[in-house]
């Protein structure tokens, strides 16, 4: 009688324990060491063509080599996406080392989930060796579990059976990481499926109704200004956003995906396979503030914002800029206005989501969207950039972003 009395409070105390033991109260990784920078951006393009399942040969053996750096900015944009996390890590000879460290609600044991685990190369695919959780060392099992659930949890179990179903083996090298894989006949339509859900697939189907509706609208000329369809669409966002259940961010981040596919003349079928049989928006270019350009920099840097990616989105700015110093139109400090402008819309699209709608939903000009441009350095070569600013992250071209940022701040819907 007096055991069974006990059992309760010594299962209690072992709880106590464990928790105390997983969780802390300092992050023992902080966030990416760097901030992608341009380079990161070319690298990734690089490895997207190269590997892009539309233009393989289904069933021919390929290979897909990254290094730390590219490993480290795949998993901290997936972690700061899905966990607001941040992760470190470590490739050598016959394994991995990974860490991870992921925010908690106040709690009285840490406000940190801080996981070390060690992946171990097979003939196929990596295995969990080694999983400790604070000071808690867990059989690996249990990280097997967690992950399972984890994925679940963030709605890429579909992607992770993908990943499986292409993948023949993962080697591990000092500061390198080699995948072995076969693309199948279906793989594109699958990954794109994957990467996609039904409900978001409705969800992009809504807001490619709403734009097909506000396009066929306009005046037959071949141009129209994008601020008067942000109304519009966000006003769509809000009121979907009003329903029992409903995610506000989520509908903000369809709503720019498919304006940002509109407005880069690209239809949304082209990267979503179902969408073939939905209403299609005829061509029109968008311009913002008169400006063609504009439209496509704000609205891909307020998409890959909204996705979580904000540090990704100012790099692939800076890239777009440098690559036309190079031979394109030339840096332009007007264009990257527009990015910063597009990013911080973006953050707000997910961060204060139903405060966005409203402003935007109540209509917008120009004005309110971009910040004042017309005085900033534009079309310079690369040798005209260098000798003025000295390069991305020289202090000239700080102090001029952060002109820029002020101007963005300025804005009262972009506060």
């Amino acid at each position: 009688m007096l055991l069974a009395a006990a059992l309760p409070v010594m299962a209690a105390v072992g709880l106590v324990g464990a928790l105390a033991a997983a969780l802390q109260n300092e992050p023992m990784v902080v966030s990416l060491q760097d901030e992608p920078d341009a380079q990161d951006v070319a690298r990734a393009l690089a490895l997207v063509r190269a590997h892009d399942p539309r233009r393989s040969i289904p069933g021919q053996v390929s290979a897909l080599r990254l290094n730390e750096r590219d490993l480290e900015v795949l998993l901290n944009q997936a972690a700061v996406r899905h966990l607001a996390a941040a992760s470190r890590v470590s490739l050598h000879l016959g394994g991995a080392s990974l860490r991870t460290s992921v925010p908690l609600p106040a709690n009285p044991f840490g406000r940190w989930l801080n996981v070390q685990a060690q992946l171990l190369e097979t003939s196929g695919l990596p295995v969990l060796d080694e999983l400790q959780v604070g000071q808690l060392p867990l059989p690996a099992w249990v990280g097997e579990r967690a992950l399972l659930w984890a994925a679940h949890r963030a709605g890429v179990e579909t992607q992770m059976q993908a990943a499986r179903d292409v993948v023949q083996r993962v080697s591990f090298r000092p500061q390198q990481l080699d995948v072995t894989y076969a693309w199948r006949d279906d793989s594109a339509e699958l990954m794109v499926g994957a990467l996609v859900p039904v409900d978001q697939q409705l969800r992009l189907r809504a807001y490619a109704d709403q734009l097909a509706r506000l396009v066929a609208r306009q005046p037959a000329a071949g141009t129209a200004p994008l601020a008067p369809l942000m109304g519009p669409m966000f006003a769509l966002a809000r009121q979907r956003s009003a329903a029992a259940g409903a995610d506000a961010a989520a509908e903000n981040r369809a709503a720019l995906l498919v304006l940002t596919l509109f407005a880069n003349g690209r239809d949304i079928k082209t990267v979503l396979p179902s969408a073939r049989g939905w209403p299609q928006a005829r061509p029109l270019e968008l311009t913002l503030d008169g400006r063609g350009d504009f439209p496509r920099h704000f609205l891909i840097s307020a998409a890959l914002a909204a996705e979580g990616t904000s540090p990704l989105s100012r790099a692939i700015g800076v890239y777009k800029e440098i690559a036309d110093s190079r031979g394109g139109s030339g840096f332009s400090f007007n264009d990257m206005a527009a990015n910063r402008a597009g990013t911080r819309l973006g953050e707000l699209a997910v961060t204060q989501p139903l405060r966005l709608q409203a402003a935007l939903a109540a209509g917008v000009k120009d004005s309110d969207l971009m910040p004042r441009w017309s005085d900033l350095p534009e079309f310079m070569s690369e040798a005209e950039f260098l000798k003025r600013y000295g390069g991305v992250g020289e202090p000239a071209y700080t102090e001029m972003l952060a002109e820029i940022d002020r101007r963005v701040a300025a804005l009262a819907i972009l506060r």
